[in-house]
């Protein structure tokens, strides 16, 4: 095989490997996590408040997960808060925050320890 011949053969693999790994980038059906690696994972931010006996303080829920785990979707945040309430930290939870997973972005909300999308 000629030297030009193969130069163009390894230009083009070249090429084609770039221009699939560009469209791993592009935009699936929602805003956020456009990345094919995290188009199945659904993430949860929220600000919360425990109330027990009459006062208030903010909850993080985030300290309450796995070591080194960081997604936290609706039934893993509905877990925590059963956990929480029933162990007698906290008579009751709220809060708001947002719901992001491949679909987009949406509200979701805490209201007497129920999660609420």
């Amino acid at each position: 095989m000629h030297a030009s011949v193969l130069s163009a053969v390894q230009i083009a693999v070249t090429l084609a490997l770039v221009a699939w790994m560009i469209t791993g980038f592009t935009r699936l059906s929602g805003r956020w996590l456009r990345w094919k690696m995290f188009c199945r994972a659904t993430f949860t931010i929220v600000t919360l408040t425990g109330t027990k006996d009459g006062r208030s303080e903010p909850v993080n829920v985030y300290d309450y997960l796995s070591p080194g785990s960081f997604i936290l979707g609706p039934p893993q945040l509905q877990a925590i808060l059963n956990y929480l309430t029933h162990k007698g930290q906290y008579d009751r939870i709220d809060g708001r925050g947002r719901l992001l997973n491949a679909e987009g972005e949406q509200p979701i909300e805490v209201r007497d320890s129920r999660v609420v999308l």
